[in-house]
């Protein structure tokens, strides 16, 4: 397979040369959007960004997400980018050129009250789009993961985290093997997954709403305890569990996700400390701190004495 060019600030600005045609001179400020020393996604001046497939794998992904965005645009209340022009910067390598949504990233700024309706809107609508739409445009299917698995997994890792004194496994303890059972995905509840919705990806207003959302190439068809778990991470867990509970989505889905961002932290951490994640380590603690703040549930739980009543679904699981 030939080796696809390295983007460099030259090349990228003749590109956006050749699709703005913004008159005389050197053209608009172009800067890459993370450091590194193959920058696949550049700011276009102040109302555009240029994202470049680096290879044959991102080609086919970078193809359906354009199909994809103009899908799910109709059924979300928050802003999904635009492109305004997309072709090829290399021989099989496609571009976007696409429309900056305003706002500021979720890491930059805490998502409010009010943005927690938006997010349980976002979620909402990703379940009213129509599947065969969905798989129609390439959209690929994902079974849902084993959370015993995973539980295992974060055991392991939990391990680790406390030899080197970042995590106490006792935690864990929680989540048993019968919870795990309890917990497992449903047959047929497959919607549309994001699969993606970390903070950088979501596009948040200073007073707090949920403006945009952006990255939409791991999309699936497939759990969505799995966006759940991803709004774990970027907003805390009560967050995303309040917002998964005003979509409609019961105890079962939303304490499923929530471990499932639970295990895959402490999991990402002790991989990220083994020189084994390209996420810094502070992100990774960031991450987890967020996944392992206590719900209105657990906090309720803590707090009474076991009594005669029998214990909901939710309450089993935990």
């Amino acid at each position: 397979m030939t080796r696809a060019p390295t983007p460099t600030a030259d090349t990228v600005r003749r590109l956006v040369l050749s699709l703005l045609k913004e008159g005389e001179g050197t053209g608009p400020d172009v800067r890459p959007v993370t450091e590194g020393p193959a920058p696949d996604t550049w700011w276009v001046g102040s109302r555009h960004v240029l994202r470049l497939a680096p290879d044959q794998r991102a080609a086919a992904r970078r193809r359906r997400e354009l199909r994809l965005r103009d899908l799910v645009r109709p059924y979300l209340p928050v802003a999904v980018p635009t492109s305004v022009a997309h072709g090829e910067w290399a021989p099989g390598l496609p571009y976007t050129l696409d429309t900056r949504v305003p706002g500021g990233s979720g890491e930059d700024h805490d998502v409010s009250a009010v943005g927690e309706a938006d997010l349980a809107a976002l979620l909402t609508g990703l379940r009213e789009v129509p599947l065969r739409q969905a798989e129609a445009l390439g959209v690929p299917r994902a079974a849902p993961r084993s959370l015993e698995a995973l539980r295992k997994a974060a055991e392991r890792a939990a391990r680790r985290l406390a030899a080197a004194d970042e995590f106490d496994p006792a935690r864990l303890a929680q989540l048993t093997a019968a919870a795990t059972a309890q917990l497992g995905a449903q047959p047929g509840t497959a919607v549309l997954v994001h699969h993606g919705l970390t903070a950088e990806h979501l596009v948040v207003s200073a007073d707090g709403r949920v403006r945009g959302v952006l990255g939409w190439a791991d999309a699936v068809l497939g759990d969505p305890a799995e966006d759940i778990a991803g709004l774990a991470l970027a907003v805390g867990s009560p967050a995303a569990v309040r917002a998964a509970t005003l979509a409609g989505y019961g105890a079962r889905p939303c304490l499923r996700g929530l471990w499932l961002a639970r295990c895959d932290t402490v999991v990402h951490l002790a991989d990220g400390l083994a020189g084994r994640s390209a996420v810094p380590p502070p992100r990774l603690r960031e991450r987890l701190r967020n996944a392992w703040e206590a719900i209105l549930l657990e906090r309720v739980t803590e707090l009474r004495e076991d009594d005669a009543d029998e214990p909901d679904d939710a309450d089993d699981a935990l």
